[in-house]
């Protein structure tokens, strides 16, 4: 902020800033590997009374994917955003949603959850408008009345629980709400909470909001929202359903249904898409089914391909946002018609390219393969079979969807594209500019090839955090012991 005219010291400030995060969250997420969970009194204010940070394994798991994340999107940003929007404060702006989404995985206290939620809408919705375009603004009112209207809805939740327990602290409410004789409201609670969540997750059927505005901003911004803000929804809802709410079966047949309709109607609005960050936008829909059916399922092996699936994503629908920019950048379209000719003009970049769009898809040993195997063994196992249909249907789906976007943006012949005014085509800017695109896509897909090809040791991973989320009484004790 202090450097606002100074485009160039704003990139180097930001990618140093990202490089230093991701040191600090592969420091703490050893430290809590290593010494288990961790926490800070805000004001040396001790639980349930004062906000506390709690750092347990799935915590800091989110903020290093944040961290990595981060990194990626800013250098893309540094080459790909534009000056004018640049000048309009992005990058500080960028960070400050950073800030949410780290406090948000952090926090123990679900007052202080609403609050880093608000601070991400703030700065995704300056985000999403910079630039002043008409799909842009058109996309942020969609976006930005649904999530205010499920933060009133959380924030509702919150005064009922309060009501009931006296208390917002996680940690003390999961013994408090156990001890609640009047089961209704808690019901009643528990489903505004799912309302809540479940829209900034985008669960059917409050999921419109998420295709009509993610196509529309810069490719930087979509990375970001597609790899992350959806995310944060399901992660609160794995928080609250595995520590407040815990063996409700009426929930989790809940979560089960919606979960599969998730599935069905992502996977046929991406079916019918011809725009590329579209199609990418209902994907996220289609793949956010996968993690609530993990989740209404409730065992832990569940649970734990729940957790592998949300580290895939995150990685991947990150990664996809900037291949679409990248596409752009060069093809200056999305639209798959009028797109063709990539492989036979850029063979290097669409092998690339294939990582992320065949992980996307779980083409074995790639990343998004290993999770599906733990889902739908267990749903075999609970006897769940709707579900490992939707699954199913998903994967069939989205090998369809990846094949007909390779094909019509590969593999078929170029067409002419007339040239767009003022229009700044990639063979025109310079070769650090060019890395600045390259760069991050190979980062992330290293990262992918990571997953997938040591899964043993993502596993090992997802069992511990899975283990516990199933077995809360560490985080518990961590939280409430004031010694």
């Amino acid at each position: 902020m202090f450097f606002w005219n100074k485009i160039n010291a704003q990139k180097v400030i930001s990618i140093t800033g990202s490089i230093i995060a991701v040191i600090l969250s592969s420091y703490v997420f050893y430290y809590v590997w290593e010494n288990g969970t961790q926490k800070v009194n805000a004001g040396n204010w001790d639980a349930p009374f004062g906000i506390v940070f709690v750092a347990d394994t799935l915590a800091v798991t989110l903020v290093l994917l944040t961290a990595l994340s981060g990194l990626a999107v800013s250098i893309f940003s540094a080459g790909s955003v534009i000056k004018d929007r640049l000048r309009f404060g992005y990058f500080p702006i960028f960070h400050f949603l950073l800030l949410g989404l780290t406090g948000a995985f952090l926090t123990g206290d679900l007052f202080n959850l609403y609050v880093w939620f608000e601070i991400i809408i703030i700065s995704s919705f300056v985000l999403i408008t910079i630039g002043g375009e008409k799909a842009q603004l058109e996309g942020a009112v969609k976006y930005f009345t649904l999530n205010i209207l499920a933060s009133t809805i959380f924030l509702t939740a919150i005064a009922v629980l309060y009501g009931l327990t006296g208390s917002l602290n996680m940690a003390d409410l999961a013994g408090k709400v156990a001890a609640v004789e009047n089961r209704g409201l808690v019901e009643v609670a528990a489903i505004l909470f799912l309302i809540g969540f479940g829209t900034k997750a985008s669960i059917f059927p409050l999921y419109f909001w998420l295709p009509a505005s993610y196509h529309t901003p810069p490719a930087a911004v979509s990375a970001i929202f597609g790899g992350l803000l959806t995310k944060v929804g399901v992660y609160a809802l794995i928080r609250v359903f595995t520590l407040i709410f815990v063996g409700d079966v009426f929930l989790g047949d809940i979560l089960l249904v919606l979960a599969i309709l998730t599935i069905f109607s992502g996977g046929v609005g991406a079916l019918v898409q011809n725009n590329v960050r579209k199609v990418f936008s209902y994907l996220i829909i289609c793949h956010i089914g996968y993690m609530i059916a993990g989740l209404g399922m409730f065992t832990e092996i569940a649970i734990s391909g729940v957790i592998f699936y949300l580290i895939h994503d995150i990685m991947v629908k990150t990664n996809l946002f900037m291949v679409s920019g990248l596409i752009f950048k060069i093809k200056s379209s999305n639209s798959m018609r009028a797109l063709g000719g990539f492989y036979a003009n850029y063979p290097k970049l669409s092998l690339l390219i294939f990582i992320p769009l065949f992980s996307l898809v779980g083409i074995p040993p790639l990343s998004g393969f290993w999770p599906k195997i733990s889902l739908i063994g267990e749903g075999f196992k609970t006897q769940n079979y709707w579900t490992v249909a939707a699954i199913v249907f998903a994967s069939f789906i989205t090998l369809v969807i990846i094949a007909k976007l390779w094909a019509e943006v590969f593999w078929k012949d170029a067409k002419e594209i007339p040239e767009k005014p003022k229009f700044e085509y990639f063979s025109d800017i310079s070769k650090a500019r060019k890395t600045e695109f390259i760069l991050p896509i190979v980062f992330l897909s290293l990262i992918s090839l990571y997953i997938g090809f040591g899964a043993e040791h993502i596993q090992v991973l997802s069992s511990r955090i899975a283990n516990e989320l199933m077995n809360s009484q560490q985080y518990i004790d961590t939280v409430l012991n004031n010694s």
